[in-house]
């Protein structure tokens, strides 16, 4: 009885017949049903997550910045309501009588009790705390402490209780704690990217121990290094695509459900953070470079211990 032919044989007939071009894979194990499709998915959905964390931090911080470039508070910090609210006047006055200002803003009494509210009551009349005046100000240019002390020298002299201050610099502990955060998700992107990588290169190493006679028959018949690591390569290609489609799927989920859950926040700097189609082709181009990565490390892991076997 004939026997049916060995995975060996099956490599040495395509070999022969088609130059190693349309050999048969080193890696029979079927589709999905091993670990490393599942494995790049997972990376891939933390890369998309993360990824996509990163751009929305970045988002929130230049939105922030760009509307706080040339805004200025002035706060009048007088006891005494009637020479608070006169203070208050003064300021107003010279304010939009300055050519540096481009519009000036009153906060009304009742949003500044409605902030203070749960920290004072709804009755912060009968509080003993004063509640200074603020002003809004928006100027002509940057921000620039040089401006800043000018208007401050004039207001000065005619409201010596008004101190003015930059909008950026209340926020700065806040743009520190989102550079750090976007450092943060580079980093976990870097870091999953050298586990899928390593996940890769030991999945290599092990069909390479597994397939080690087949190999040596190609050898055998003529098949050149270059030849053996492409059967490697395509298959490794494969599960990473459907892994990586997986995981774009599953990423992209996570995304849209905590957009979701950020938006019902109804916080105007968080509402900075929406993602541009610039970050979806990033968020995008995650699968095609894990792909990439997994193909590329498989190549080389098997060219480099082809060498040392052979």
């Amino acid at each position: 009885m004939k026997k049916p032919p060995t995975l060996g044989r099956k490599i040495a007939r395509g070999f022969t017949r088609f130059g190693g071009e349309r050999a048969a894979q080193l890696l029979p194990e079927a589709r999905l049903a091993g670990p490393m499709p599942w494995v790049i998915a997972i990376m891939v959905t933390l890369v998309v997550v993360a990824t996509a964390g990163g751009l929305a931090m970045r988002n929130i911080a230049e939105t922030a910045r760009a509307e706080l470039a040339g805004g200025a508070t002035v706060q009048v910090l007088e006891a005494l309501p009637q020479e608070r609210e006169r203070q208050a006047q003064v300021v107003e006055a010279m304010l939009g009588s300055d050519p540096m200002v481009a519009s000036i803003r009153r906060v009304p009494d009742e949003e500044l009790d409605a902030l203070l509210e749960p920290w004072l009551g709804a009755d912060s009349e009968s509080q003993a705390v004063p509640v200074p005046a603020l002003i809004d100000v928006r100027l002509r240019g940057e921000v620039t402490q040089a401006a800043l002390d000018d208007l401050q020298a004039r207001i000065a002299t005619r409201a010596p209780d008004a101190r003015i201050d930059a909008q950026a610099s209340w926020l700065a502990p806040v743009f520190g704690a989102l550079t750090s955060m976007q450092y943060l998700a580079l980093g976990l992107v870097m870091l999953l990217s050298l586990t899928s990588a390593a996940a890769v290169w030991l999945a290599a190493r092990s069909a390479l121990g597994t397939n080690r006679g087949t190999i040596e028959v190609v050898h055998m018949l003529g098949g050149t290094d270059s030849q053996i690591a492409r059967i490697f390569e395509r298959s490794i290609g494969f599960d990473a695509t459907m892994g990586g489609a997986v995981g774009l799927t599953l990423g992209l989920g996570a995304i849209l459900l905590l957009g979701r859950q950020f938006a019902a926040l109804g916080s105007g700097m968080v509402a900075g953070g929406a993602l541009g189609w610039l970050d979806w082709v990033i968020i995008a181009a995650v699968p095609l470079a894990a792909v990439a990565l997994a193909m590329l490390t498989a190549r080389l892991t098997v060219l480099s211990a082809l060498r040392r076997m052979l």
